[in-house]
């Protein structure tokens, strides 16, 4: 049922614009018809009979061999698609469309003959039809070269329109998934630090609580945004430290010696999970105290905190951080996130985006 619906689909289509095909065939026919004929045919009846079957004989192969170039052309489009056999196609539709178009021409150029009683039935030549077919075939090998060339190119062309737009929905699906990391992720670890501020000191969770409803506005403004400003990355640092102030108090130091004018764009939260990853991972307390500078380097933000690895690590954690960060690098940019660890400091390098 549906391969039956599929052709009458199919039909319907050429009819459509059968109006338009036979109108362009007919004005083929005048124009060769009114080169190729002598002056002298338009002067008496039997000339212009003459002209009459040229235009007709002309009118009927141009026809036929265009016919021939739209049936081929819809049969290996539906069946063997250029993408997937190239070379296959080419031979086969060109072998197809050739041999049609040398019976079309042979059998037009022979009702041609005897209607116009070159010879009968009885001693029609058919090796001396065989050379009147010469023209209509570099007419058709012409035809066959156009329409094959415009093939490859429109599907090629579809086919790489089709390829970017899933590479453009991958990325777009990718990105999001590591962006919805981000809001539960910063939740979490916002909420595990006030569970034991609770208990160890409630009036320093309350002034958390407090400046932790405030930044958190930030996370839900970016959460759909593929890039945000330096200058916006630079302003939550800075709350996010402060946060983070209210909890470690004289154990946490920080500086951030960057113009917040500095023109470019970083992936949303890319700084926090960096500053978060150096409080989680080392001490800070008065004793010893956390360093943690900010700093920009040959247009990279640069992170830095000096080393001091906790024991253990109290608080749970959602594996999400210098990952995420380097993924969405990878996605977005060809520039890539460098870390390093030496000399007692541990460093991040954020490549700041420009956009085209």
């Amino acid at each position: 049922m549906s391969c039956s619906t599929t052709s009458i689909t199919e039909n319907n289509k050429f009819w459509n614009f059968s109006p338009g095909f036979f109108g362009v065939n007919l004005l083929i026919a005048i124009a060769i018809t009114a080169f190729f004929t002598p002056a002298r045919y338009y002067a008496d009846a039997a000339g212009l009979e003459k002209i009459g079957y040229n235009l007709g004989i002309t009118f009927l192969l141009s026809s036929g061999l265009s016919y021939g170039g739209y049936i081929t052309e819809r049969y290996f489009n539906s069946r063997m698609p250029w993408i997937h056999h190239p070379v296959k196609r080419l031979l086969l539709q060109s072998f197809a469309y050739l041999a049609y178009s040398f019976v079309i021409s042979y059998v037009l150029i022979l009702v041609y003959a005897l209607l116009r009683r070159f010879f009968t039935w009885e001693d029609i030549p058919w090796r001396d039809l065989l050379g009147d077919t010469k023209q209509p075939m570099i007419i058709a090998f012409i035809v066959a070269a156009v329409l094959i060339s415009r093939s490859f190119l429109l599907q090629w062309r579809k086919a790489a329109i089709e390829a970017e737009q899933l590479k453009t929905e991958r990325f777009a699906q990718q990105y999001q998934s590591l962006k919805d990391q981000l809001n539960p992720h910063f939740l979490f670890n916002s909420l595990n630090v006030l569970s034991n501020l609770v208990y160890d000191n409630p009036d320093t969770a309350a002034g958390f609580i407090r400046q932790l409803s405030q930044i958190y506005r930030y996370v839900l403004d970016v959460q759909h945004e593929e890039l945000v400003s330096v200058r916006r990355e630079l302003e939550f640092a800075e709350n996010y430290l402060a946060l983070q102030k209210i909890r470690f108090e004289e154990g946490l130091q920080f500086n951030i010696s960057v113009e917040k004018n500095t023109a470019g764009y970083l992936p949303p939260l890319s700084l926090q999970l960096l500053l978060e990853n150096a409080i989680k991972h080392n001490e800070a307390s008065r004793a010893k105290p956390l360093a943690i500078t900010i700093s920009l380097q040959d247009g990279s933000l640069v992170v830095t905190n000096n080393l001091q690895h906790k024991k253990s690590i109290s608080e749970e954690s959602t594996g999400i951080g210098l990952v995420n960060i380097e993924k969405r690098y990878v996605l977005l940019s060809t520039e890539n996130m460098v870390i390093r660890d030496t000399d007692g400091y541990f460093e991040v390098k954020l490549p700041v985006l420009k956009l085209n």
